[in-house]
């Protein structure tokens, strides 16, 4: 896998995430929320399939 998503991309999925998480478990939205893992994994392993068919790179160049 090559990484493909940013510094900012990653806070930003990973913030999202949390917050949808954090408001499935206190019943503010639905069970849906728990999708929340999705932007945390990406985040974590810096690498979103979604971005691969575009050749999107939120990575600054080196």
């Amino acid at each position: 896998m090559k990484v493909n998503v940013g510094s900012t991309d990653r806070l930003i999925r990973v913030v999202v995430g949390v917050a949808l998480i954090a408001a499935a478990v206190t019943g503010y939205i639905g069970m849906w929320g728990y999708i929340g893992i999705v932007p945390i994994l990406t985040g974590t392993l810096r690498f979103c399939p979604a971005y691969m068919p575009f050749g999107i790179s939120t990575c600054s160049k080196d």
